[in-house]
Order: structure tokens, then sequence, then C-alpha cells
């Protein structure tokens, strides 16, 4: 009698990221994971039941890296202007890698009303507490959602933007911190 095969799960994840940021959001299939791992497409499924389950795992995994980064830069009891501000420099320093895999994910759940409203739960939970009726509020915010912006037109392929423009782009987001 045979040994049951035990499936990694994280590395079924990695090989979904690996399709995700190298081949695009639309190469990401049950069947093209199977063959990256060279396991049976009843073997992922078997491990994430649907794509739509694959694709909330790879969400859940990259937000909480994300999120790690940001708690690192901000540091424990940080008030929401400095987690925003944690949040720009995550981004602007985000490698390529990061960069692709993250925009992805982030077109790969479009696709999802269910992914839609995670995403739109996770953009408000960063706004949460922010006073805008303040100078510094409002400052924090626009920063916010020109890092967002600016994250998106370039990794989607929007806008092309350079790894001059994007400084350039962080650096003026910067000086809104100063004002």
């Amino acid at each position: 009698m045979g040994r049951t095969r035990r499936i990694d799960r994280d590395k079924v994840l990695d090989a979904a990221e690996r399709i995700v940021a190298e081949e695009g959001p639309s190469s990401l299939t049950i069947d093209a994971v199977a063959k990256a791992m060279g396991i049976t497409k009843g073997g992922v499924q078997y491990c994430f039941g649907s794509k739509d389950a694959l694709v909330s795992a790879l969400l859940t995994r990259w937000s909480a890296e994300y999120d790690a980064d940001v708690a690192g830069r901000a540091g424990p009891d940080a008030d929401i202007h400095t987690r925003l501000w944690a949040h720009v420099a995550a981004t602007a320093t985000m490698d390529e890698w990061a960069s692709r895999k993250a925009a992805g994910l982030m077109a790969a759940m479009m696709q999802s009303p269910a992914h839609m409203a995670d995403t739109r739960a996770w953009y408000n939970s960063r706004l949460e507490g922010l006073d805008a009726t303040t100078p510094e509020g409002r400052r924090t915010r626009l920063a916010f959602v020109a890092t967002e912006g600016a994250f998106l037109l370039r990794h989607l392929g929007l806008m092309d933007m350079d790894d001059t423009l994007w400084a350039e782009l962080f650096a003026d987001i910067g000086k809104l911190r100063q004002e």
C-alpha cells in the first residue's frame, strides 16, 4: 500500500503567485496551478476547493505580508497618520516582484463581487479614524489616495511609469507630510 501524498498549500500558493506575477491574472486557473506544481487539478481543488477560494487565500496571504510590513514601519501603537505614512513608504519601496504579484491579485479579485467587497472593506479600514476635517488629515488622506492611484496606474499597466517617475511621484507625495 502506498503512502498518501500530502500537498503543501503554501507551495501551491507560491505557484499561483508566480503564475499571476509572470503571466498575468487571466492565466491563473486550477489547471495552470496543477501543471506548475506537477499535481492533478483534483489536488489543487483538494487544497482550495475552487479558483475563487485560491484567489481568497492568495489575497489573505498577501494582505498579511503587506500589513506586517506596514506595521513594522509604523511601530507599535502608531496613530492613524503614522500608519498611513507607513503604507505610503511600503508602497513606494515595494520591489518589482511584490508589485506585479499585488497588481495581478487585485486584477484577479476584481472579477468577484465578494473579493471587491473585501477590498473595499480593506481600503475603508485604512482610513478609519482619520479626521479629514483637519489640514493634516486631508493631506494624509490625499497621500494615501495618491499612493494607491500611482500603484494602480503603474502596475495595472494603465500608465507608463518608469522608476524615475515613480520616485518623483513619491517625493511629491512625501512633501504633503511636511506642509
